[in-house]
């Protein structure tokens, strides 16, 4: 009888945040049809559970993420369409998980150490933060096997500079943690096996500030983003209208003035 299979995502909570750990290293952590489905399922279940004040995004194995099971996709070649509807269906998955991290009201750090390629390298850059391990490396290496890593090349383009995300897609070639922060992929580079407990210090910090203040400046950063100045501006200072009449900006600026720790909206 063969053994069944370990859980692709493990969920574990430490003081206010939610560790979810990529829990395949047998099979390089992919991001197979049983992860996004187990990566969407808590994404949405954390998004209403103000109680979570960080989500850190880890792995166990030397492998953080290989990006999509290319086993799976294969192996649907033998569809009538060659498998065009599977390739559509799961794609369209991983890019809705991956916006589900970006449009989630906590803020999502990556604690990686060992290598994250391809969609794994995608599922990095979609974070809000990152802190890799010394040894961590960062590829997106499709053109290796005749397939351009496109969707990557979303959140790459949004995080890096233009060059070196061109860089990145059209060599394949890896590159260490040390060039991923020169480069902006990642924020902090520490020594190897310390990658989740820098994580956890980031969260812990982003922990003693008002979670209602926070979701307004996740949502407001990736809005004004894609516009354009002026557009910006205006959205922008809308946003900040709106957060200084809410109760934590009154009780934020109300305790600095007092010299005491401000009571945040749990």
């Amino acid at each position: 009888m063969n053994a069944p299979l370990p859980a692709p995502l493990t969920i574990a909570e430490h003081d206010g945040s939610a560790v979810l750990t990529l829990n395949r290293p047998d099979a390089r952590n992919p991001l197979s049809e049983a992860t996004l489905h187990a990566l969407t399922e808590v994404l949405d279940r954390i998004a209403q559970d103000r109680s979570i004040r960080a989500v850190i995004l880890a792995s166990t194995g030397p492998v953080f993420c290989a990006g999509h099971d290319l086993k799976e996709m294969s192996a649907r070649r033998t569809d009538p369409d060659r498998g065009r509807a599977y390739f559509v269906d799961i794609l369209g998955r991983c890019s809705a998980m991956m916006q589900k991290i970006v449009h989630l009201p906590q803020p999502v750090i990556a604690a990686i150490e060992g290598v994250a390629t391809a969609a794994g390298c995608q599922l990095v850059a979609s974070c809000d933060l990152a802190v890799a391990g010394e040894s961590a490396e960062f590829c997106t290496p499709g053109v290796h096997i005749g397939l351009f890593c496109s969707t990557p090349m979303v959140a790459l383009s949004r995080n890096l500079g233009r060059k070196h995300a061109m860089e990145m897609l059209l060599t394949g070639d890896r590159i260490k943690a040390s060039e991923a922060a020169r480069m902006g992929l990642v924020n902090r580079v520490v020594s190897k096996g310390s990658a989740l407990t820098e994580a956890m210090n980031l969260a812990n910090l982003i922990a003693t500030k008002s979670p209602t203040t926070i979701a307004i400046g996740k949502r407001a950063f990736y809005e004004q983003a894609e516009m354009k100045l002026e557009d910006a501006y205006r959205y922008a200072s809308n946003v900040m209208v709106e957060n200084m009449l809410a109760r934590d900006a009154e009780e934020g600026i109300g305790a600095f003035m007092e010299k005491r720790t401000p009571n945040w909206t749990k």
